[in-house]
């Protein structure tokens, strides 16, 4: 049996920013959102995101553009992988019901335009610093801070990786 032409499954699941207000209005049950840059995915982001999914029923992932990572400061050489391989990768996890990007510092117009229940974070963020938590909290939702359960970090990663 051969699946040549066939296109995976999970590209169903990536939408652009501009689709994202019909899209996730489209999901069943608790709408729950997250963003990030998951660039080199690790244990650390698959624990936290099936995590995320737990306080809910279909989690949006939002990662960063390839544009708003360069802004971060993470260095010269980052994403080290694009925009649209990081949403292929968050898309093939079951736990991930859909996946778009956001080009602006903040992810606040994604989740004005998905509207979620639940807001989720990493444990670096404290509720009071979450971007839409105010937002999110005031149309009923709530926001949640995850303690990380592996603590991995993609640029200390590199940093092993360059020193051999």
């Amino acid at each position: 049996m051969t699946t040549q032409g066939k296109h995976p499954r999970f590209e169903s699941k990536m939408c652009t920013p501009e689709q994202l207000e019909l899209r996730a209005s489209q999901l069943p049950g608790v709408i729950v959102f997250t963003n990030g840059v998951f660039d080199l995915l690790h244990r650390g982001h698959v624990t936290y995101l099936d995590q995320a999914a737990q306080e809910g029923d279909s989690l949006i992932v939002a990662v960063n553009s390839d544009a708003s990572v360069k802004r971060l400061g993470k260095g010269d050489d980052r994403p080290i992988n694009t925009q649209l391989d990081r949403m292929a990768v968050l898309a093939a996890l079951d736990c991930v019901a859909l996946v778009t990007w956001f080009d602006e510092d903040t992810p606040l117009n994604a989740i004005l335009a998905s509207r979620p229940e639940v807001l989720v974070k990493g444990g670096d963020w404290p509720v009071e610093k979450m971007v839409g938590a105010k937002e999110v909290i005031d149309w009923g939702g709530r926001a949640v801070s995850i303690q990380f359960e592996h603590e991995r970090s993609t640029t200390e990663t590199l940093r092993k990786i360059r020193q051999g």
